[in-house]
């Protein structure tokens, strides 16, 4: 089960990643499709460590699917931060947060022709994160639309996607290897998608801005945070049997709950930069989803 503490790890980290994530985008860094370029860019700085893992070039066709785990990886993060900026994340979280794993379950079971499914107890706790995920990030009076569905599934499906192939990078290749050239992957996908099309291109350059110091140290040392969550991440996907990635994901409620806890305690100390609306109603809701993630938590624990 280190797979599962691992994940947890991930997802704290995480939830401290997006708080900041927030303040920026609506702070000094205001266009989605820039923030995702630099996210994606970065990535490339993982060859860093090549020299120290034993980093050496695998099959072609590990190569190829390695790429292409990484690639789609950045693509959907472009359609999540496209979802972000076309919707509010009350309409959209709720729902890439229950379909990703859902997603995740159905192509596992696809590309294992059947042979890899969880067992009942597994199951039940599966659901009960995916619901707790979704209750406690969705606000009752924000209607999802079916425009918002419709984009929110396919930056899901993307997400599902590259988890279950880098999931079976990690079957054919150790840790450090397989992670390094997914994340070569995703930089050749940001350099396409944000560089190469001119008026994408335009976007990002066209102010010719720079960031202020300040804000340039919070995102670096953020990203930097970010970087270490998604390792953490990935190696509890190759630690992971399976059957069992889309629990990884699905354990996705467990930062909503950290983020929760973080955002009521800054909404308590520094109002004037996070403010959590809190009500009789939001917090039963609060509290149900809780439970629900509790439960579901108690269920891998002490099975």
């Amino acid at each position: 089960m280190l797979w599962f503490l691992v994940a947890i790890s991930a997802y704290l980290i995480l939830a401290v990643v997006f708080l900041v994530d927030k303040y920026l985008l609506t702070g000094s860094i205001l266009n989605p499709r820039v923030y995702a370029f630099y996210v994606g860019t970065l990535g490339i700085l993982v060859l860093i460590l090549a020299p120290f893992v034993g980093f050496y070039i695998p099959e072609k066709s590990q190569i190829a699917l390695s790429l292409l785990a990484g690639a789609i990886f950045v693509y959907g993060l472009f359609w999540f931060y496209k979802t972000l900026q076309l919707f509010e994340p009350s309409r959209a979280v709720p729902a890439i947060g229950g379909l990703t794993p859902l997603f995740t379950f159905g192509l596992v079971y696809i590309f294992s022709k059947g042979e890899e499914t969880l067992t009942l107890g597994d199951f039940l706790a599966f659901l009960l994160l995916i619901s707790g995920s979704v209750f406690i990030t969705l606000e009752r009076e924000k209607k999802i639309s079916l425009k918002s569905l419709r984009i929110s599934a396919l930056t899901a499906f993307l997400l599902s996607l590259s988890f279950v192939l880098i999931k079976y990078v990690y079957l054919a290749q150790p840790f450090w290897n397989g992670f390094i050239w997914k994340s070569i992957g995703g930089f050749l996908m940001a350099v396409c998608f944000f560089i190469f099309f001119p008026e994408i291109k335009k976007e990002i350059f066209k102010k010719g801005e720079k960031f202020p110091k300040k804000t340039t140290a919070i995102f670096v040392t953020n990203q930097a945070a970010g970087a270490g969550a998604n390792i953490l991440q990935n190696w509890a996907i190759a630690l992971a049997p399976l059957a069992y990635v889309a629990i990884v994901n699905a354990l996705q409620g467990v930062q909503y709950v950290f983020l929760l806890i973080f955002t009521i305690f800054l909404s308590l100390k520094l109002p004037q930069i996070v403010k959590e609306e809190i009500s009789r109603k939001i917090i039963m809701q609060k509290i149900f989803a809780i439970l629900l993630i509790g439960v579901g938590l108690g269920i891998l624990s002490f099975k």
